[in-house]
C-alpha cells in the first residue's frame, strides 16, 4: 500500500495525494535524481499472480510507453512508466488544475462557444494521438484537465485500466467491439454535451434513449453528427476540429478556469527621500531680444495701437564709453591694461607717468653723487 514518502523505483518519493483518477490516486512525489515535481500514478492491475497478471503487466508497461510518445500541448506528458514490485507506475508531469469533472459539479456548466473552444483543443490532441496509430479510449470528463492558467490537459491517454465511464462508451464498443478512432469522436461528443447541458446524452448508464439538447445553442449539430450510432457516418476527428471553429468564427474564447487565484501586481518600493525622483524640468522659456515676435499690443488709453507699438519696441543696449588715447606713455599702460582686461582712466595714466618720472630722478642724482 502506498503512502507518504515512499520511495517508488528506488528515486520518486511519494508527497501526497493531489486526486484520484479514473484508474486509482494520483500522487505528487518528487524526483530525487533530477529535482523536480511530477504527478505518479499507480496503473490498474487485476489482483493475483501467475501468467495473467504477467500478461496485464506487461500490457500496462507497453500502455504507457505509448502515452509517452504523445507530444501535444493539450495531452499530459508521460516521462516515464517503471515497475515497482509487482507494480506499474506512470510518471507525468505536473500541472496544477482539475478535472473538468470536478469542476462541472462545482461551478456548473459552459457555454456553447466554450465547449467548441475546449473542443477544438480536445480534438487536436486526439487528432495527433491518432496518427500515431492508436486510441484514447476512455475520453471523460474525468480524464480532461482544466489547469489553473487557462490550458486544457488531456490525460489517460491509452491507458485501459479501471475501464472508462459507460456514459461515454461508444455504442459498437459496448457492443464488444475494439476502440477506433471513430468510438474517440463519440466520446468527445458525449464529453462536450455534459459540459454545456450538465448531464451525458445516453443517460449514465449510455443505454437510455438520447436527451434533446436544450443549452448547446450553435453547437447542437455538430453534436448530433458527433453522436450517431453508425460509426461510418460520424466525421473523422479532423472534421470535428473543422466544424468546431467555424462555430467559433475566429472568436478566442478560451476556457479560463474561475478557481484559478489572480496574480497580485507587485507592491510598490518604500519612500525612500534620498530616491525621491527629480523635480520635472522647468518649461524652455520663450526666446527674448528683438527677434521674438510679440503678439499685436492693445492699445492703453490716449494712445493709438501704432503708437503703443512703438513705445513697447525693445531698446537696444547702450554703447560702452571708450576714453580716446593719451599722449606718452598711454599706449604702454593701455596695452598693459588691456593685457590683465582693467579699465583705464586719465587718472590711472597720469599716476603711472608721475611714478616712472620719479624713478628716472632717482637713476639721475645716483650717477652724479656716486660715480
Amino acid at each position: 500500500m502506498s503512502s507518504e514518502g515512499t520511495i517508488v523505483g528506488g528515486r520518486f518519493r511519494l508527497d501526497q495525494p493531489i486526486g484520484r483518477g479514473r484508474a486509482g490516486i494520483v500522487w505528487l512525489a518528487f524526483d530525487t535524481r533530477l529535482f523536480r515535481t511530477v504527478a505518479m500514478k499507480r496503473m490498474y492491475l487485476p489482483v493475483g499472480a501467475g501468467e495473467r497478471a504477467e500478461q496485464a503487466r506487461a500490457a500496462a508497461m507497453q500502455e504507457g510507453k505509448d502515452a509517452a510518445r504523445i507530444e501535444h500541448p493539450s495531452a499530459i506528458k508521460v516521462f516515464d512508466v517503471l515497475p515497482d514490485g509487482q507494480d506499474v507506475w506512470l510518471v507525468m508531469e505536473y500541472i496544477p488544475s482539475r478535472s473538468m469533472a470536478t469542476f462541472l459539479a462545482e461551478h456548473g456548466r459552459l457555454t456553447p462557444d466554450q465547449a467548441a473552444q475546449l473542443g477544438i483543443q480536445l480534438g487536436n490532441a486526439l487528432a495527433a494521438i491518432h496518427a500515431a496509430g492508436f486510441v484514447h479510449r476512455t475520453l471523460e470528463p474525468g480524464t480532461v484537465l482544466l489547469a489553473d492558467d487557462g490550458g486544457v490537459k488531456l490525460t489517460d491517454i491509452g491507458i485501459s485500466g479501471g475501464g472508462p465511464h459507460a456514459a461515454y462508451v461508444a455504442p459498437e464498443v459496448a457492443r464488444g467491439l475494439p476502440p477506433t478512432p471513430a468510438a474517440d469522436v463519440f466520446s468527445l461528443g458525449a464529453t462536450l454535451y455534459t459540459s454545456v447541458e450538465g448531464v451525458p446524452p445516453f443517460g449514465d448508464d449510455g443505454q437510455s434513449s438520447e436527451r434533446p439538447p436544450q443549452n448547446s445553442g450553435v453547437l447542437t449539430e455538430a453534436l448530433r453528427k458527433m453522436l450517431r450510432t453508425d460509426p461510418a457516418t460520424r466525421p473523422t476527428m479532423t472534421d470535428t476540429v473543422r466544424s468546431l471553429k467555424a462555430i467559433t468564427e475566429g472568436r478566442e474564447t478560451a476556457f479560463i478556469p474561475p478557481t484559478a487565484p489572480g496574480i497580485p501586481p507587485p507592491p510598490p518600493p518604500p519612500f525612500n527621500p534620498g530616491l525621491a525622483p527629480a523635480a520635472p524640468p522647468m518649461p524652455p522659456m520663450p526666446p527674448s531680444g528683438p527677434q521674438y515676435q510679440q503678439q499685436p499690443p492693445v492699445a492703453a488709453p490716449g494712445f493709438s495701437a501704432a503708437e503703443q507699438t512703438q513705445r513697447m519696441q525693445p531698446v537696444p543696449p547702450p554703447t560702452q564709453y571708450a576714453p580716446p588715447p593719451a599722449p606718452g606713455a598711454q599706449p604702454h599702460a593701455q596695452a598693459q591694461a588691456q593685457a590683465w582686461n582693467l579699465p583705464v582712466s586719465k587718472k590711472t595714466l597720469v599716476t603711472v607717468a608721475a611714478i616712472l618720472a620719479a624713478v628716472l630722478v632717482g637713476i639721475l642724482v645716483t650717477e652724479l653723487f656716486f660715480v
